[in-house]
């Protein structure tokens, strides 16, 4: 009752500070573009801040996305409180191959991390945002968004332009609308890495689900930069391979080559796909004027494993919080000061984690039987491991606090440079 007050009186201060404008045509505090886990997580940083938020899906939910579902420890504690992970295995070992060569499996008495079908896992996401207050829109697909001009009816305000011809304003605007976002195209985003993940979902036989209960394999691949997974969630595995843009026909085979040494060629695959994931580059923007952008849209996702569901969530939760300080600010200034500050968050926690990332993705390029030997044979580097999947450490962390670790990553960059380069 209380919240629901503070939002009622938000809301009235809100329009009063607005033009005349306002007493026609609706003005939300914040529109949220995009219902994955980022959008969700922003949508519910601000609606639970008692502000009146509009989440914008162009899709019908729940809806199916290329994603191995792997939830590790940083995106377990960025979930709402009392959040219950729909976990459809919970893994303690992890078999690794070199190209399907020089096959071990590692295993651990504590849960490594969880994995999910992110139709349930997003779904479950936005119910939570919709319970704190924001309001859901669906089959909805913004074409713009404006800052000046004839739609605009002030500077506090922000116009998202449907696909229908709708305008809907807001006083800040977060976009979440993934890798091709339109969002970050208005705010300028700059990506530096694009890489190509094909995937397949598999269901298989009772007995080959017993097999893989528990235990997921990590292949390091034949293309530079490239690894595929196996991924069990029930009577279904997710199998599937990621590496650089470009070698679309290679990266096909590799697939093939993997279901075929695993023996499941066999069995029919349900869902077939594929999807882009890009990175940006380190002088990318990550806000203009009035908007923010987070997530894929902002091209945030780890260099290496292009991990993507914990930036996600965590750079969704700083765009809704930051997306309210924005909607208070007192005149342009006020406003520009708070989207810095919003920039030099992501900045400090999870710009650290990517450029660890980027180092260590250039060393596996070239030197991919290394980590596959220290992370089968070498005890720190398994520890490091199930440290950073439980969320006990980061990449960044492990770095920056361990002198022989940065003492290695920099002796690895120098050996893996060209006119350097040890072949693994």
């Amino acid at each position: 009752m209380r919240q629901a007050a503070d939002r009622e009186q938000q809301t009235i201060v809100s329009s009063e500070n607005s033009s005349a404008d306002d007493d026609v045509r609706q003005v939300w505090d914040i529109v949220v573009v995009g219902a994955g886990p980022a959008g969700a997580s922003a949508a519910y940083a601000a609606a639970v801040a008692g502000r009146r938020v509009l989440l914008l899906e162009k899709a019908e939910l729940p809806r199916y996305k290329t994603c191995g579902g792997g939830i590790i420890g940083p995106s377990r504690d960025a979930l709402p409180p009392g959040f219950e992970l729909p976990l459809q295995d919970r893994v303690h070992a992890v078999t690794f191959s070199h190209n399907g060569r020089f096959t071990r499996t590692r295993r651990s008495k504590q849960m490594l991390f969880g994995l999910v079908n992110r139709p349930e896992f997003d779904q479950q996401l936005v119910e939570q945002a919709q319970k704190a207050g924001a309001e859901l829109r669906t089959g909805v697909t913004v074409s713009r968004v404006e800052q000046h001009g004839p739609a605009v009816p002030d500077r506090r305000t922000v116009a998202v332009v449907l696909q229908s011809g709708e305008t809907v304003l807001a006083h800040a605007v977060v976009g979440a609308d993934g890798s091709a976002s339109r969002i970050g195209a208005h705010v300028g985003v700059k990506l530096e890495q694009v890489d190509l993940g094909l995937e397949l979902e598999i269901p298989v036989a009772e007995t080959v689900a017993e097999d893989w209960k528990g235990r997921v394999l990590i292949d390091w691949g034949p293309i530079p930069g490239s690894y595929g997974w196996v991924f069990p969630k029930g009577d279904t595995l997710t199998v599937g391979v990621i590496s650089a843009r470009g070698e679309g026909a290679v990266t096909k085979r590799y697939l093939e080559d993997f279901v075929g040494r695993l023996g499941l060629a066999g069995f029919e695959p349900s869902i077939s796909s594929g999807h882009l994931t890009r990175c940006r580059a380190d002088d990318s923007p990550l806000s203009r004027g009035r908007v923010l952008v987070c997530g894929d849209a902002a091209g945030l996702l780890e260099p290496w494993t292009r991990e993507g569901i914990s930036f996600a969530l965590r750079s969704g939760r700083l765009a809704g919080e930051w997306a309210v300080r924005i909607v208070e600010a007192h005149d342009a200034v006020d406003t520009r000061r708070q989207a810095l500050n919003y920039a030099f968050a992501i900045k400090a926690g999870l710009g650290v984690e990517m450029a660890v990332g980027k180092r260590l993705l250039t060393v596996f390029e070239r030197r991919p039987g290394l980590f596959h030997a220290a992370v089968t044979g070498f005890r720190p580097a398994w520890k490091a491991f199930m440290d950073i999947t439980r969320g006990a450490t980061s990449l960044g962390e492990i770095v920056r606090g361990h002198p022989l670790a940065q003492r290695a990553l920099t002796a690895l960059d120098r050996r893996s440079t060209p006119g350097g380069e040890v072949s693994s």
